[in-house]
């Protein structure tokens, strides 16, 4: 029988660990993928501390996957054996719940999601449902496809479906992990971006990647900046930070949006009147499809939109997450499995 390298966390909070593992044959809408590369997304926190529903031990964490189809199951179509594939946040949907049935999958009721209530990509196979699959295009390396299919899908989806429109004012307040690749596309997309951090460390940076415009959140109020500039149409925040979120939302233009797609149990504050005079919006953006996934790849294979990753190999799972935790990482660490 066929093993494979997996790196698991045995237990709550546990250690990662490198066991041998047979490797599984792929059932009914299934497929075997064989892993090139996975991203280490902070997200991976939910797995290995168990703080997300579903999570079971022992887990083989990773959703941001990079790959190719080593075998597939009964019915699957169009999937063939050596397509190069990525997996991320989406694994899937059942096709019969109520959120299906409207054309709302991501919002599936059985969801699995890789790397949390399933195994995922820190190893050198993984099983999923073929309805979770992205085509990789032909000139985007696994490296830095990986990180696309999470960290890329939640900003490009989130701009793209925004109100924002060719030469509208769009903010990106973060330049790291989220924000880095949220300024390309904003860039690309056709927006006036104005990418906003603390100090000036981070400006040339910014400015290489596409932003037009850039504002030290700590020199001043960085609402007034942006209206100064006349308002944004989009801010998407990347970060952390509630009060942060809060002290942006004057500098929205009027009926000015902010997207929330950092993480956080900080509570974004938000004045009625503020709603209301303005007529703002605060939003929030899940990641998306498997489509979208296809959608964020091929569109930065056509407008040269890559992140910035160091790579470790799968060995060094530990390592890496540990990097990224620490904010060490500019900006996405990458396990390789040598494939």
């Amino acid at each position: 029988m066929a093993t494979m390298r997996a790196m698991q966390v045995g237990e709550k909070g546990g250690d990662f660990e490198l066991v041998e593992r047979e490797v599984p044959s792929p059932g009914r809408g299934e497929v075997l993928v064989r892993v090139h590369a996975c991203g280490v997304c902070h997200s991976d926190m939910l797995a290995k501390e168990g703080a997300f529903p579903g999570v079971s031990f022992p887990i083989v964490p990773g959703h941001e996957v990079a790959g190719e189809i080593a075998e597939v199951g009964e019915d699957v179509q169009p999937w063939q054996v050596g397509q190069r594939v990525g997996v991320g946040w989406f694994g899937g949907n059942c096709g019969w719940c109520e959120p299906c049935r409207r054309g709302d999958f991501i919002g599936c009721q059985n969801m699995g999601i890789p790397g949390v209530t399933f195994d995922g990509g820190y190893a050198d196979y993984m099983l999923v449902k073929s309805s979770a699959l992205a085509l990789i295009p032909d000139d985007l390396a696994d490296e830095d496809a990986a990180p696309l299919l999470c960290a890329g899908i939640t900003t490009f989806n989130a701009l793209r479906h925004s109100g924002a429109r060719g030469g509208d004012l769009v903010a990106i307040l973060g330049v790291g992990g989220l924000g880095h690749l949220g300024i390309q596309f904003a860039a690309r997309l056709g927006f006036r971006t104005v990418a906003i951090a603390r100090g000036t460390d981070k400006e040339q940076l910014a400015r290489e990647l596409g932003a037009r415009e850039y504002i030290d959140s700590t020199a001043g109020d960085p609402a007034e900046a942006l209206q100064a500039l006349g308002g944004a149409k989009v801010i998407l925040s990347t970060i952390s930070s509630g009060a942060a979120n809060s002290e942006l939302l004057g500098g929205l233009a009027r009926r000015g949006e902010l997207i929330v797609v950092g993480a956080s149990p900080e509570p974004v504050e938000v004045p009625p009147f503020a709603l209301i005079g303005s007529d703002i919006s605060v939003a929030g953006h899940a990641s998306g499809t498997s489509m979208d996934s296809q959608d964020t790849l091929a569109f930065s294979s056509l407008q040269g939109v890559r992140p910035r990753i160091e790579t470790m190999p799968l060995e060094r799972a530990g390592e890496a997450y540990e990097k990224m935790i620490a904010g060490d990482a500019r900006f996405r660490m990458v396990l390789t499995t040598g494939a």
